[in-house]
């Protein structure tokens, strides 16, 4: 599957539009987490449970958004974008989205 934050594959042209796919995750914050980073904060640098958590978010949203890319036949995503919204004290929404569609070699 190619993924690309573009609207065009280079080297390949767009036969067939699928359409949007998406694949979200909502995570909570972790007490532990919040505790170093409540310290990091103090002397600061990089908080790494949060950076972990993002990443494992992303990843999930991203699988995510693939697998409904693959159930519509698609071999290409583009333009795709991620976002991320508050759902509530302590929880956010991180969301994946893009159009899906079947690609091939320009001839």
């Amino acid at each position: 599957m190619i993924v690309t934050n573009t609207e065009t594959v280079a080297g390949y042209e767009i036969v067939e539009l699928k359409g949007m796919v998406q694949g979200n995750t909502v995570r909570a914050k972790h007490a532990g987490r919040d505790i170093a980073a409540s310290l990091k904060n103090l002397v600061g640098g990089e908080l790494k449970g949060y950076t972990e958590l993002l990443t494992e978010s992303r990843r999930e949203a991203m699988q995510r958004m693939l697998a409904q890319a693959q159930q519509l036949g698609a071999n290409a995503v583009v333009n795709v974008r991620f976002t991320t919204s508050a759902v509530t004290s302590g929880a956010a929404e991180l969301y994946a989205y893009g159009t899906a569609v079947i690609v091939r070699p320009v001839q």
